[in-house]
């Protein structure tokens, strides 16, 4: 793909702190529900996981992410940083 068919797309580092308690739950169990990780031996409830990925977020292990063209949002590891121009 060339460099003009290619088009970047900004998306919008979130703040956990600029959620509320309701809308942190939202994006961590659509994020939750959707991503499908095997998580071992045992099964965890989606109360469980829900908790370590915000968790994960409180301790800033993981960055919530803004699509404002597509309006998904997704969780993210800190450190991970990609190609489309997203890293601040």
């Amino acid at each position: 793909m060339s460099a003009t068919s290619r088009k970047l797309r900004a998306v919008i580092k979130v703040p956990v702190q600029s959620l509320s308690a309701e809308a942190l739950r939202g994006v961590v169990e659509a994020y939750v529900l959707r991503e499908g990780t095997d998580y071992g031996h045992r099964d965890y409830s989606l109360a469980e996981k829900c908790d370590a990925v915000v968790r994960q977020l409180t301790d800033g292990e993981a960055e919530i992410w803004f699509d404002p063209e597509t309006g998904s949002v997704d969780v993210r590891p800190a450190r991970s940083r990609t190609k489309r121009g997203d890293e601040t």
